[in-house]
């Protein structure tokens, strides 16, 4: 039997993916303990993981421009802050002579809420709130005051985490937290060489395939598993026609792991694979019609060239 609790939480997701017929999955939100949270950091640097560097720069240049979008008191609530590092230009950006402005980062983990806090609270009053994004956005607007607009952060692509159909979901569910007048800066990495995209998500120096097996090491360590972490192999595919990355763990040879908390035992073949991520990639026109369709209109976009990445303000 499994437990309840968040750890069982966690337990029911593994043994809903690895059980049953067809491709087996892990949920990508499992990633970021502390080690893969680390690692992630790591991945941010790298050469060929451009993404991060495209949503800074994009943010560095343009953040202004974004708040002056939305004049008058203004809230800002960050889905998966992390430490919220990006986040400063647009705090900074909100210049002297305009009322105040609050900070609410929203993330589940509270070690990265904490970093958050220290380092910006300088720059604007800091509201952490670990939970959910759509919990963290009802605890934001429940409390808010007449007249003051909210700005709500998702950055990073992490939109493209999400299934098409799902995101739309996603979107409607923020749109129908917010009011006329808020608006949602939207981050979303764009359609590039195929090459280039590997690269990101299969690098050189291994720090990828790390992050994605540290996922198995977090399931052994957690849920008391005993996979082998060298009879899986970190693979990175793309599929052009639903423009979208896939990370798989191969099994090198047919297997039985043996997960305890979550009363599993798997069979793998030799060649079975477990999905953990999905990365969908956009092109900046398509921005706009899912914007339309969750109940917004594309008030403004900025395009980093290099990379290839938009930030989007969407507005209700």
């Amino acid at each position: 039997m499994i437990a309840t609790g968040f750890e069982n939480e966690f337990a029911r997701a593994v043994h809903a993916g690895l059980s049953g017929f067809g491709q087996k999955t892990l949920p990508c939100r499992y990633f970021y303990d502390a080690v893969g949270s680390a690692l992630f950091e790591a991945i941010t640097h790298l050469a060929e993981y451009g993404l991060t560097r495209a949503d800074a720069r994009i943010l560095e240049a343009h953040a202004g421009e974004i708040t002056a979008r939305l004049p008058g008191p203004l809230l800002v609530a960050e889905l998966g802050s992390g430490s919220g590092i990006k986040t400063r230009s647009i705090l900074e950006s909100v210049g002297p002579e305009r009322a105040a402005v609050t900070y609410f980062p929203i993330d589940v983990s509270a070690t990265a809420l904490a970093h958050c806090a220290r380092s910006l609270d300088g720059l604007a009053p800091v509201v952490p709130i670990e939970g959910s994004y759509l919990e963290g956005m009802r605890q934001v607007v429940g409390g808010r005051m007449r007249g003051e607009k909210l700005l709500v952060l998702f950055l990073g692509s992490t939109i493209g985490n999400f299934e098409p159909d799902a995101a739309l979901e996603f979107l409607r569910a923020l749109r129908s937290e917010m009011c006329p007048g808020d608006g949602l800066l939207l981050g979303t990495d764009l359609v590039k060489a195929v090459d280039r995209l590997l690269a990101a998500y299969d690098d050189p120096g291994h720090v990828t395939a790390a992050f994605n097996l540290n996922l198995l090491a977090r399931i052994n360590r957690e849920l008391d598993a005993d996979f082998n972490l060298r009879q899986f192999h970190h693979e990175a595919r793309y599929h052009p026609e639903a423009q979208r990355i896939e990370m798989h763990l191969r099994s090198r040879a047919q297997q039985t792991v043996r997960i305890g908390k979550a009363a599993l035992a798997v069979e793998f073949a030799a060649g079975e694979t477990i999905l953990t991520e999905v990365c969908h990639k956009f092109r900046a026109d398509q921005i706009g019609a899912l914007a339309r369709s969750a109940g917004f209109r594309l008030e403004g976009q900025w395009l980093d060239e290099e990379w290839g990445f938009a930030e989007s303000l969407l507005v209700v």
